[in-house]
C-alpha cells in the first residue's frame, strides 16, 4: 500500500475549528474597535487608533478613549468571557442544559450584599460611617459572593450527590430573595432606585483602579477553569465513569465551583447581575464549532462571550438601555435558534 504523497511546501487545509477561531478573533477585534468608537459622540476609527497609540489627535479625545471607553470595553470583554466559561462549567458539571453561572447562588449573595449596603445601612442609621463608605457597592457585592463561595465550597466537599449542591444553590437564592424583599419593603424610594439601577447591570461603573482588581480575580478564575478541562471532559460521561478513570470527583468539583464563583462573583459584584450570556453562549459554541471537547469549547466560549458582550455594550450605548435588557433580548432568540437547530 502506497502512502499518499504530501509536498513539503503544500499548505495544510484549514479545518472547521481553525476557521471558526480565525473568524471569531477577527470579529471580536472589529467589535472592540467599534465599541471604542461608539458613545455619546461617535468617533472615527482613525481618531480612536491615534488616541490608543498616542500618535496624534487632541487631548480630550485621547482622554475619552483611554480613560472611559477603553476601560468599559475591557470590562465588557471580562464580563463576557467570565459568564460564558462559568455557564459552560455549570452545564457540564450538572449535566443540565439549563444551568447558568448563577446556579450556585452567587448572584443572590452579591445582590444581598449590595442590598444590605444600599438599603440596610440607611435603615440602621450608619450611612455616615467612613469605613462603610470605603467598602462601596462593588465591595459589598464581593463580600456577599465570597460568603456564598465559602459556604458552597464547605458543603460540596461533604455532599456525595451533585444534586445536593444544586438544591443548596436554589435554596440560597430563595433565602436571599426573601431578605432583599424585606429590605425593599422597609426602604425609601431613593435607595430603592439605586438598588434597581444596580440590578439592571452596568458596564460603566467600573473605574480604572477597580478594573485591575477585577482583571486579577478573573485571571485566577480563568486559570482554574483551564486547569479543569480534563476533569470537565471526564464529567461529560458522568461522575461514576470519571471516578473509574481515576478522577477525584469531589476535588475536581470543588475546583470548578471555585472557578465559577470567582468569575461570576466578581462580575456580579462590579457590574450587577447580567443574565442569558452564560446560558446561551455555551450552547451556541457547541453548535457553531460542532465539538464537545472542552479543549475547543472553553476557548470558543471565551471568544464568543467577549464578542456577545461587546455587541450588548454597543447596543446599550446606542439605545441608552441597561445592558441586562439588551442581553436578554439577544439571548432568548439565540437559545430558541439553538433548540431548533439541535432539534431538542
Amino acid at each position: 500500500m502506497h502512502e499518499p504523497c504530501v509536498l513539503p511546501n503544500e499548505p495544510m487545509p484549514m479545518t472547521r475549528t481553525a476557521l471558526c477561531f480565525l473568524l471569531l478573533a477577527l470579529s471580536t477585534a472589529g467589535l472592540f474597535l467599534l465599541d471604542l468608537m461608539t458613545g455619546d459622540v461617535t468617533l472615527p476609527a482613525a481618531d480612536v487608533w491615534a488616541a490608543l497609540t498616542g500618535s496624534g489627535g487632541d487631548a480630550l479625545t485621547a482622554h475619552i478613549v483611554r480613560s472611559v471607553r477603553l476601560v468599559r470595553g475591557v470590562v465588557a470583554v471580562l464580563v463576557g468571557l467570565s459568564l460564558s466559561v462559568s455557564g459552560l462549567q455549570m452545564q457540564t458539571v450538572f449535566r443540565n442544559p439549563l444551568a447558568d453561572p448563577y446556579l450556585l447562588g452567587v448572584s443572590s449573595g452579591a445582590s444581598l450584599g449590595v442590598a444590605l449596603f444600599i438599603l440596610g445601612i440607611p435603615l440602621l442609621g450608619l450611612s455616615g460611617a467612613p469605613w462603610l463608605q470605603s467598602v462601596g457597592v462593588a465591595g459589598a457585592g464581593w463580600v456577599g459572593s465570597a460568603a456564598i463561595l465559602l459556604g458552597v465550597a464547605f458543603i460540596s466537599r461533604r455532599v456525595k450527590n451533585i444534586m445536593g449542591v444544586l438544591i443548596l444553590g436554589v435554596m440560597t437564592g430563595y433565602v436571599a430573595g426573601a431578605l432583599i424583599q424585606v429590605l425593599q419593603y422597609l426602604s425609601a424610594a431613593e435607595q430603592l432606585k439605586l438598588f434597581t439601577l444596580w440590578s439592571m447591570g452596568s458596564l460603566g461603573q467600573v473605574t480604572e483602579t477597580k478594573l485591575w482588581v477585577m482583571l486579577a480575580v478573573v485571571t485566577v478564575g480563568l486559570v482554574l477553569a483551564v486547569a479543569s478541562i480534563k476533569a470537565l471532559n471526564l464529567l461529560l460521561l458522568g461522575e461514576q465513569y470519571a471516578s473509574t478513570m481515576g478522577l477525584d470527583v469531589r476535588r475536581s468539583r470543588s475546583l470548578i465551583f471555585l472557578s465559577t464563583m470567582l468569575l461570576t462573583g466578581t462580575v456580579t459584584a462590579f457590574c450587577g447581575p447580567i443574565g442569558f450570556v452564560g446560558l446561551a453562549i455555551p450552547h451556541l459554541a457547541r453548535v457553531v464549532f460542532g465539538n464537545a471537547d472542552h479543549r475547543v469549547l472553553l476557548p470558543a466560549c471565551v471568544g464568543m462571550g467577549m464578542a456577545a458582550m461587546l455587541v450588548c455594550d454597543i447596543l446599550s450605548k446606542a439605545f441608552v438601555l441597561p445592558v441586562n435588557c439588551i442581553a436578554a433580548l439577544l439571548g432568548v432568540p439565540v437559545i430558541v435558534w439553538v433548540i431548533v437547530k439541535v432539534g431538542w
